[in-house]
């Protein structure tokens, strides 16, 4: 969030997915949702997808006075940036994790991503679809480490992504987002790494202006009823 004079402020909030959602859980979905939801080949892909957009219309709630149920979502963009409909409706962003959701809630533009550990196989796979510097940074990481220091990278990129509003659309290699040079990252932009539970790297992205500070606040939550 911003205020007249005052930095950008940034809330994430970490939320745990539940074993098992309770009966009639889909009904602050919307109709859209419900049909995403009745397309997955696993119940347990439905169960995270069905939780992480509970958490997000509760946590909108919370800033917007609106009843979760009463939320009403559209997409702006060539890439179809997801948005809050309604005067005043800060930007927001979602990621889902394999038991971790994330929501990141701004002001305005706004990225987050919160990713399990990847294993070994899958950094190799990506390495080629980095920046040039990034790549050079996890090669000369220890093997033993570098799983987890490519995930804290991913994340990064992912949030940063979803902050411009591309998402993957935009290469991942176009920009530089690791640690070696911060001075490097994308101008205009802050991003940093956010606390997550053990095996869970998460991350956020957000404009910041010439001149500006800004900061984090870290939530840690459950899902609770809607």
């Amino acid at each position: 969030m911003r205020g007249p004079t005052g930095p950008v402020t940034v809330e994430v909030w970490l939320l745990d997915v539940p074993a098992e959602l309770p009966e009639g859980a889909c009904g602050p979905l919307d109709e859209g949702e419900r049909r995403r939801a009745g397309r997955f080949a696993t119940e347990a892909g439905r169960r995270r997808y069905v939780a992480a957009h509970l958490a997000l219309r509760q946590v909108l709630s919370r800033y917007t006075g609106v009843a979760p149920g009463e939320l009403r979502f559209g997409r702006e963009g060539r890439y179809g940036r997801p948005v809050l409909r309604g005067a005043a409706a800060p930007g927001f962003s979602l990621s889902h994790g394999h038991g971790v959701v994330a929501v990141a809630v701004a002001a305005g533009a706004v990225g987050v991503d919160v990713q399990r550990v990847c294993p070994p196989g899958t950094v190799e796979a990506c390495l080629p679809r980095l920046h040039p510097w990034e790549r050079a940074e996890l090669e000369r990481v220890a093997p033993a480490r570098r799983a987890a220091e490519f995930t804290r990278l991913w994340a990064r990129k992912e949030a940063y992504l979803k902050g411009l509003g591309t998402g993957l659309g935009r290469p991942p290699r176009a920009d530089y987002l690791g640690d070696a040079a911060p001075a490097a990252r994308p101008a205009g932009w802050g991003v940093a790494q956010v606390t997550a539970p053990a095996g869970y790297a998460a991350a956020v992205a957000v404009p910041v202006p010439a001149g500006e500070t800004w900061s984090v606040r870290s939530v840690r939550s459950a899902l609770g009823p809607a």
